[in-house]
């Protein structure tokens, strides 16, 4: 069972652009990892939608996505993504000997690589990786907060399919 952690902090009402994207996106972070939390296996893998969706899926998922827009897109490193030409969905599909507490781990590691790659550049600072298109690191935070906005609003209503934990209670 993964752990269920308190209610995160709000984002400040007052700050400048950069801190409140930031703090922003570290929040709906927070919130997606509250929303698993207390969820034990079966519960993370239990398929909620006619295109499998689980929880578990949209954690790596999530992962992946934190490592192809900070680190691959914007600073450019080879890394390796889940997806391929034979599967463009792989990051979706948790394996059977992928564990809970192994995603939790891979998510959170590519959290901190994100974190330090945005502390050491400016909001102008343009993506130099494949893809990039132009796109400037405020771009990439923008697009992130969407992202998460749209997987939050799904977790939501999985979570609640799962177990009746709706909102913040799960």
């Amino acid at each position: 069972m993964l752990a269920s952690p308190g209610r995160p902090t709000p984002p400040p009402n007052d700050a400048d652009e950069r801190v409140m994207l930031v703090a922003f996106l570290d929040y709906q972070r927070a919130v997606f990892v509250r929303k698993i939390g207390g969820l034990d296996e079966d519960g993370l893998r239990r398929v909620m939608t006619a295109s499998g969706l689980t929880l578990l899926g949209m954690l790596k998922h999530l992962g992946y996505v934190e490592r192809l827009w900070f680190r691959v897109t914007f600073a450019g490193e080879d890394v390796p993504l889940a997806w391929s030409e034979e599967d463009r969905d792989a990051d979706w599909h948790p394996q059977p000997d992928e564990r809970p507490a192994d995603l939790l781990a891979f998510y959170e590691g590519e959290v901190a690589a994100s974190r330090r790659i945005v502390d050491a550049a400016s909001l102008d600072d343009v993506a130099v990786g494949p893809g990039a298109d132009g796109a400037t690191l405020r771009w990439i935070l923008f697009h992130m907060l969407e992202e998460y906005a749209r997987h939050l609003g799904h977790a939501d209503l999985m979570r609640e399919g799962i177990d009746g934990k709706a909102g913040f209670e799960g």
